[in-house]
């Protein structure tokens, strides 16, 4: 049975080659985390508190939406739960295959073409030769880029790339799902066609985390919701009631 565990995980973030005068008082931001000096034995790193303590659990059928600033520490979360990051402190424990949905068309190769994308950003999501080589017609299919898959995809346009990366991505069947704001670009005909996919996939996986700006989005996926500030969980529960804090004390 697939879960997510967090039981009070927290994210520090050097940042090589901060200016000196960072290093003379705490900073806190509007948005973000808290800026901090470590020790002399750490060489006066300055770091940023990216996530601070956050708790919760999902298990299966748990559709968790994530709100707030930018810099809130949204997108951060999503990559600590995808394995990008390790937390600094605290325990995460995760049950069941994880597909993230964040950097779309990383570890893509501008002088490949899109067959060979196909091939190179599968084995990135962690798909094997095999598995790619059964879903690539149907990849193909779904991009409708045609001829143009036998070109190198330095010649796409965003759009382009955007069908491309997001028909292997979603190729998979997952049963974590983490998802990052992937509905803002592309014609209006792909994002028909986007939505749709996204929907099945949905039905298929276990967990679902979104981070998203849209109320809307989250109104319509999500049981529950985090509403972040400052890398903090400032309310976690029934998404109703989280979308009532979030417009009273966030917006």
């Amino acid at each position: 049975m697939s879960y997510i565990t967090a039981d009070n995980v927290s994210l520090d973030l050097p940042i090589i080659g901060a200016a000196r005068s960072f290093r003379s008082h705490l900073l806190v931001n509007k948005v973000g985390g808290l800026l901090r000096v470590g020790s002399k034995a750490e060489n006066e790193i300055v770091k940023v508190q990216a996530l601070k303590d956050l708790t919760f659990r999902l298990e299966r059928g748990d559709r968790l939406g994530l709100i707030g600033h930018n810099g809130a520490g949204k997108s951060t979360l999503l990559r600590v739960l995808a394995g990008t990051y390790r937390p600094t402190s605290g325990s995460l424990k995760i049950k069941g295959n994880v597909m993230p949905l964040l950097s779309l068309g990383s570890g893509m190769d501008g002088d490949f073409t899109g067959y060979d994308n196909i091939m190179l950003y599968g084995l990135y999501l962690g798909l094997s030769r095999q598995q790619i080589a059964a879903r690539t017609r149907e990849i193909a299919d779904f991009t409708e880029l045609g001829d143009f898959l036998s070109l190198p995809i330095r010649t796409y346009s965003a759009g382009m790339l955007l069908r491309l990366s997001f028909a292997v991505a979603t190729s998979m069947d997952p049963e974590i799902l983490l998802v990052d704001e992937i509905f803002g670009a592309g014609d209006a005909s792909f994002y028909v066609k986007a939505k749709h996919r996204m929907e099945t996939m949905l039905e298929k996986s276990s967990i679902l985390v979104l981070a998203t700006h849209s109320v809307s989005l989250i109104t319509d996926y999500c049981n529950k919701t985090g509403v972040m500030q400052k890398g903090q969980m400032a309310f976690f529960g029934p998404t109703a009631e989280a979308i009532e804090y979030y417009k009273k004390h966030i917006l």
